[in-house]
């Protein structure tokens, strides 16, 4: 297809994700190399949020594309229903190798939502399969934790939400233990546990992405893990975006003394190249379901669960991850961010900033409140745009998280850019 013609097509057949299609006008993309991607028109693209967080090691990795080709000339897939291949076997076992101790098993699916969808109904299963009547889950409120019925079901109720109301199950929502509220996050922990019949306890360790990258005590939420463990609450951890080094460490969990009995995984796993979702859970939870009775089966699959395609492409990204490159250069963005972070908290009070890992934030205090739908979002998404950078702002809330393969000259661009937004838009 020409060039000229993809945008005249993509107006005309394609309906696009968080897009209001009326006002959108899609920049066509024709490749990427490391943190760069390149428009039609022969812009260059600096993408500091790893295309939705996913892209681990760079655009067009050549070791990654090389795993998935030699795959491919083995097996593309085959119904992980009654069968098994050595790329789900090996991607399970490596995984459990990094997940914080106490994980036992690897169940597949094939995106962020699913894997939390499979968290929320293994949870649920497992009290109905004790004959245990629960009935209620409690979240963070701002939470965001998937697109699907049960994931918006525990998340913050939304315009994102709104439609379909009559449809979600009713949910528990507490105060995250954001610094200086940690006991008032405990205390209604301790209430609706007292108060309810809990099935589980699900959150987004340290960071709420969409809420705005609210970050949050690492003691306080083992604190409340362990009020779960002792009041026999399941508890979730949604990994789907904090996982893979974002935060500085493999997972966010290991920031944590008390681990979840689920964890799920998704984004960065297999370094932005195809749609895979993992969901993992201790030996006492996969217990329940292991019966006799056909019953306590976990009836749930997909129909590319466990693709040996995106199993390699994640056993490669594994493979990038381990080596210790990657590591130094979290490191090293991590030590940028923060030195970029302190100089630009000489504009505070018209922001303010925080971070974990790679993960960097600069608020813009506006007259709204912060919010998804704060109108600075779209002006300063242009902003960005037009000077070469893909941010894509939290309403007023930028933040950066980058592939690990930036450099520091890219990193200084997008440095610079963000110091201009906030000359130009926060207020004097």
């Amino acid at each position: 297809m020409q060039k000229s013609e993809i945008f005249k097509k993509d107006r005309k057949y394609v309906w696009h994700p968080y897009t209001q299609e009326k006002h959108s006008s899609n920049i066509v993309i024709t490749g990427g190399q490391g943190a760069r991607l390149f428009t039609d028109n022969g812009r260059i693209l600096i993408d500091a949020v790893s295309s939705w967080w996913v892209n681990l090691h760079g655009h067009a990795n050549t070791y990654i594309a090389d795993k998935i080709a030699e795959q491919s000339r083995k097996l593309e897939h085959v119904i992980f229903g009654g069968f098994t291949h050595a790329p789900a076997v090996e991607l399970a076992e490596r995984l459990l190798r990094h997940l914080p101790s106490g994980q036992s098993k690897i169940f597949y699916s094939d995106n962020g939502s699913t894997s939390v969808e499979i968290g929320l109904k293994m949870a649920c299963q497992y009290w109905f399969n004790k004959e245990a009547k629960r009935t209620k889950i409690i979240s963070f409120n701002g939470a965001y934790h998937g697109d699907t019925i049960g994931t918006m079901s525990v998340g913050a109720r939304t315009v994102f939400s709104n439609p379909f109301k009559p449809y979600m199950f009713e949910n528990i929502f507490i105060d995250a233990p954001v610094s200086g509220h940690e006991n008032e996050a405990v205390d209604q922990l301790r209430k609706a546990i007292s108060s309810e019949d809990v099935i589980a306890f699900i959150f987004e360790p340290l960071v709420q992405g969409t809420a705005g990258m609210v970050m949050h005590s690492a003691d306080t939420l083992s604190q409340m893990i362990k009020i779960c463990r002792e009041n026999n609450v399941l508890t979730i951890a949604d990994e789907v975006a904090t996982g893979f080094g974002r935060t500085g460490k493999f997972f966010a969990s290991d920031y944590l003394s008390e681990t979840a009995d689920i964890i799920c995984l998704s984004k960065g796993i297999t370094g932005g190249f195809m749609a895979l979702g993992a969901t993992s859970c201790t030996e006492e939870i996969y217990s329940a379901f292991y019966d006799d009775s056909k019953m306590k089966t976990f009836f749930h699959g997909h129909s590319y669960t466990a693709n040996p395609l995106a199993c390699s492409a994640a056993l490669a990204s594994l493979d990038i991850m381990e080596d210790e490159k990657t590591w130094r250069d979290i490191e090293r963005i991590s030590l940028r961010h923060t030195s970029f972070l302190q100089d630009i908290e000489k504009y505070a009070p018209a922001v303010s900033s925080r971070q974990l890992g790679t993960i960097a934030v600069v608020e813009i205090k506006t007259s709204e409140e912060t919010s998804y739908f704060n109108p600075a979002r779209d002006t300063l998404y242009n902003f960005f745009i037009e000077n070469g950078v893909i941010l894509r702002p939290l309403g007023n809330v930028i933040y950066i998280l980058p592939p690990y393969c930036i450099s520091d000259e890219e990193l200084d661009l997008v440095y610079g850019i963000i110091e201009k937004a906030v000359i130009k838009f926060a207020p004097a």
